[in-house]
């Protein structure tokens, strides 16, 4: 009896390890693929100005708007511009195309070669949310509906897709970056073609080994870049996104080296305007109560110096030391003298 109980809870125990696997590893289940590491972002150089650039051609179909360079080389045929239109430059088998093909060769290089996180082979990106991380397909990669790329609040979050072969998208799929993700940080590298369904909102860069074909109505943030192939468009948008640059703004807790712009309490250093109360430094306008120190302009009291105007006042009689005798009576001049 006891064996028998033993068995039971064995059983059950082996039926629940059994029935939790069935729902952690169940691809129904399974629809949010966190990474375990960051990609780094694949360097573009001057690939970067460009928003499409083709090895041996570029053709387009309809009103495509192209935002951003356009180049093909080392081919030298750009077709179907008017009636679309190229916001930016065209360089056709020019140095700057040349150029921009060999760095397109660096970063296609530098996607392929980072270690794969993830391996989805076999597996449809649509109805996925992935975290940033390097994602693998020994194959080709399928996308039917929306793939979601989420940052979690970084900015610099890298998505590097390593294709064997093909990618293809189904029409009306899309790339939706939430929470920051930036398509400048994603990357596309493809082991040989990729064809993008009609009305397919894409994000992201395209580096093709081989060809790029944008089918009607297929709307790009990022670039497409193919190395040995062409580029095909028709009535597209394509818009080169470079990665936003975020300025923090710090606050200062230090003293201020500005100017001040409102009206200081204390110690000011400039010109007062008011009338100052003590102490003034300029020339006072009213009566100095201390010893003049410059020249009077009133009458002396005493010691005149000047030459007197008037008779000189003398004793009516006198004499002076010689014997001589006077009178104030007399007219100035008109003496007597005693013997």
């Amino acid at each position: 009896m006891t064996r028998f109980s033993r068995f039971k809870r064995h059983l059950a125990l082996t039926g629940a390890v059994l029935l939790f696997c069935a729902l952690v590893l169940s691809p129904i289940t399974h629809v949010s693929v966190p990474a375990h590491a960051q990609g780094t972002q694949p360097p573009l150089g001057t690939a970067g100005n460009f928003a499409v650039l083709g090895a041996s051609a570029v053709t387009n179909t309809g009103p495509t708007v192209v935002m951003g360079d356009l180049g093909v080389s080392p081919g030298t045929a750009v077709t179907g511009f008017p009636p679309g239109s190229v916001i930016g430059t065209k360089h056709a088998a020019d140095a700057v195309a040349l150029q921009a093909q060999n760095d397109v060769e660096v970063a296609y290089g530098d996607a392929a070669g980072q270690p794969c996180n993830v391996n989805l082979t076999g597996q449809d990106l649509g109805g996925k949310t992935l975290t940033s991380g390097v994602y693998c397909f020994s194959s080709s990669a399928q996308l039917t509906g929306q793939l979601t790329l989420d940052s979690q609040g970084n900015p610099a979050s890298v998505f590097i897709f390593q294709i064997g072969s093909t990618l293809t998208t189904a029409s009306n799929a899309s790339v939706s970056p939430i929470n920051a993700t930036q398509a400048c940080n994603i990357f596309w590298q493809v082991g040989s073609s990729a064809t993008l369904g009609t009305t397919t909102d894409f994000s992201g860069n395209i580096l093709a080994h081989t060809s790029i074909t944008a089918q009607t109505g297929a709307t790009f943030n990022g670039s497409l870049y193919a190395r040995t192939g062409a580029v095909t468009l028709e009535t597209n948008t394509i818009t080169r996104s470079p990665c936003a640059v975020s300025t923090p703004i710090a606050t200062s807790t230090s003293t201020p080296t500005g100017t001040p712009i409102g009206t200081p309490i204390s110690s000011p250093t400039g010109t007062p305007t008011g009338t100052p109360i003590s102490s003034p430094t300029g020339t006072p306008i009213g009566t100095p109560t201390g010893t003049p120190t410059g020249t009077p302009t009133g009458t002396p009291i005493s010691l005149p110096t000047g030459t007197p105007t008037g008779p000189p006042s003398l004793p009516p009689t006198g004499s002076d030391p010689d014997g001589w005798s006077y009178s104030s009576s007399l007219p100035i001049g008109m003496l007597s003298r005693a013997k």
